[in-house]
């Protein structure tokens, strides 16, 4: 593609166009600078609910893919990759998930995670060399992640990974683009232009961040790693965590702090095998086993233990 062809190609797109009214920006008070652009990200919740059922469609698709044993992996370039990379990092300490089962790829390699990799985000090869190291499986899902729907390594990493049997889902905040056509499951959140024109890492990332939120969180939901509204996977790796496991304990079974303290000692500090014998009055390994049968489970589990 020519320098003029892509200039024309980004003309096109919502999320670059400009703004005259915004032309004097920088000579307002901060105050009102605050008050537009706080007026503004006001507008991104209501863009993601207008593609609810495409998002919740895609989640659907990747639970029953993920409950094989299925991965996720976020690919993306610039911002968009970084939000998938921060949502990958965040779901093992949330979830207590194997570092490997949510994956975030950010073209260029972690250096791109604080520098410009020059050239990284126009290579779809490089997007599918990135997945190759993968091997990835029917069971996987590839989320391409892009503000303008168009990024050469997002669009490249659907392709690929449709070509190879995977679930694939295009994130974008411009209609009818690219990667949401390559994708089984297109979710284009159109918030409009950017207070600061070029900058998509505003409004439009804000709308990725709360659909990656969506897609991992409710994933992990419908995966059993939640007990009700109850955070129950969750990792106690520091005080703070330890102490979070403990309320948690708590809140599900309303048991006393010695009892809490005797089933998370018998249990590993495993929130949810904690849960289960104070529930169920199982042992340790009874609870365990339980849980193993009922994939992961907690209300499953529950109603399988012996009476």
């Amino acid at each position: 593609m020519t320098s003029h062809d892509l200039r024309t190609q980004l003309a096109s797109l919502t999320t670059e166009a400009f703004r005259p009214e915004l032309a004097g920006i920088d000579r307002l008070p901060t105050l009102d600078i605050a008050r537009l652009m706080n007026g503004e990200d006001a507008g991104v919740p209501a863009a993601v609910a207008a593609q609810l059922p495409r998002i919740a469609a895609a989640i659907d698709a990747m639970a029953a893919r993920m409950s094989r044993g299925g991965r996720l992996v976020y690919a993306g370039a610039g911002t968009a990759g970084r939000l998938g990379v921060l949502d990958a990092s965040e779901c093992p300490p949330t979830f207590n998930t194997d570092p490997e089962r949510v994956v975030g790829l950010i073209a260029g390699g972690p250096a791109a995670m604080v520098t410009s990799v020059e050239g990284a985000e126009d290579s779809g090869e490089l997007a599918r060399r990135d997945l190759d190291a993968l091997k990835l499986t029917p069971d996987d899902t590839v989320v391409g992640v892009s503000a303008s729907g168009r990024t050469p390594y997002a669009v490249g990493a659907v392709e690929h990974a449709r070509a190879l049997g995977a679930l694939t889902i295009g994130l974008a905040c411009n209609e009818h683009s690219a990667l949401g056509a390559a994708a089984e499951h297109g979710i284009e959140v159109v918030v409009g232009p950017e207070l600061i024109a070029g900058s998509t890492r505003l409004k439009a990332g804000t709308a990725q961040k709360l659909v990656l939120n969506m897609l991992s969180t409710i994933t992990m939901i419908r995966l059993g790693k939640t007990y009700g509204n109850l955070m129950v996977d969750v990792r106690a790796s520091n005080d703070k965590l330890r102490a979070r496991s403990h309320r948690i304990v708590s809140q599900a079974t309303g048991a006393s702090d010695a009892e809490i303290e005797k089933a998370l000692t018998e249990t590993g500090g495993e929130v949810k095998q904690a849960i289960l014998t104070l529930l169920a009055g199982v042992d340790g390994p009874t609870a365990a086993r339980l849980l193993e049968e009922s994939g992961g489970h907690l209300r499953a589990a529950l109603a399988h233990a012996p009476r």
